[in-house]
């Protein structure tokens, strides 16, 4: 279903105005820290993803006073400047150092020189653009081959030195990630539809906003014991915040447990709260459960002397 007037897909369209809506979210948080460069990276995602969505939706129109050739050169361009970004994404948001090396050298000479030889300069020369497609993407698909190989290898060196469930999820949900954007400039290849195109590029931004997420709530966990210097007994403030951060516990349940080391009772800790007792021992409970432990004194310990 196409939108009147136009050759984009309602469903470009929902994606394209969510996205920009997410866009502004995230730019706006963005200036308010600066010096977060994990949400800048994801800020400069979300705006190639807008104009990729647009670009594929709307090009290429005889009805839109832009030449063709310009138009389908847009385009085509905003597919293999998203496949070009998306190692440099990974290679700084999970430090996957495998990458450099394709991020400085591989992506320019394999996937942008491609581009600019049959997409621009040729298609300038001989306006055959179906024959240009057909030579143009036969580099970038064999280096979008090595790429996914040289991810997947990386992510499994990231995290092989902690399977813990919820890093094992995490580096699932990345290889989930990382294959839709590796087809995205070999797409034109095989002549797929705009619908296609679409849902192969913002499946993997879905998965991926919902990891980064996922860390920046860690990240901002880690800040919170760090600028209040948490710490319970002899341990110090460094195991201590690891652990709280390993076994995922909120502030609330850290709030509680250091209560619980000073030896007070739930209904004192939910008096000193202003919450309920049933609340309290609600917390106290998710902390047993995610620490695997079943008494206080037990909770108290594996925080104080766990290693990972």
């Amino acid at each position: 279903m196409l939108i009147p007037g136009t050759q984009m897909h309602i469903v470009t369209l929902c994606f394209t105005v969510l996205e920009f809506c997410m866009f502004i979210w995230q730019l706006a948080r963005y200036f308010y820290r600066l010096k977060d460069r994990h949400r800048g990276w994801y800020v400069l995602l979300l705006l190639l993803l807008v104009v990729y969505n647009v670009t594929n939706g709307l090009f290429p129109d005889p009805g839109i006073h832009v030449p063709i050739a310009a138009q389908n050169m847009i385009a085509y361009g905003m597919s293999f400047l998203m496949g070009s970004y998306f190692p440099f994404y990974f290679y700084k948001e999970f430090d996957l150092k495998a990458l450099r090396k394709h991020v400085i050298y591989g992506v320019p000479s394999f996937l942008i020189m491609p581009y600019l030889l049959f997409f621009v300069i040729l298609y300038m020369l001989n306006g055959d653009l179906r024959k240009d497609i057909r030579y143009g993407v036969i580099v970038p698909f064999a280096y979008s081959l090595v790429l996914l190989w040289v991810i997947l290898s990386a992510i499994r060196k990231r995290y092989q030195c902690n399977r813990d469930d919820h890093f094992y999820t995490e580096e699932i949900m990345v290889y989930c990630a990382v294959l839709p954007w590796v087809m995205i400039t070999v797409l034109a290849r095989f002549e797929v539809g705009q619908l296609a195109q679409t849902l192969c590029a913002n499946v993997g931004f879905l998965i991926i906003t919902t990891i980064f997420f996922f860390k920046s709530a860690r990240r901002a966990m880690l800040e919170y014991l760090q600028e209040n210097a948490i710490t319970i007994g002899g341990t110090t403030p460094y195991l201590f915040q690891a652990n709280c951060l390993h076994f995922d516990l909120t502030r609330t349940e850290i709030l509680i447990i250091q209560y619980i080391y000073k030896g007070l009772s739930n209904k004192e800790i939910a008096d000193v709260m202003a919450i309920s007792e049933n609340t309290v021992k609600k917390h106290i409970q998710n902390a047993y459960r995610k620490t695997n432990v079943k008494s206080r004194s037990a909770l108290i310990y594996k925080l104080q002397n766990h290693r990972n």
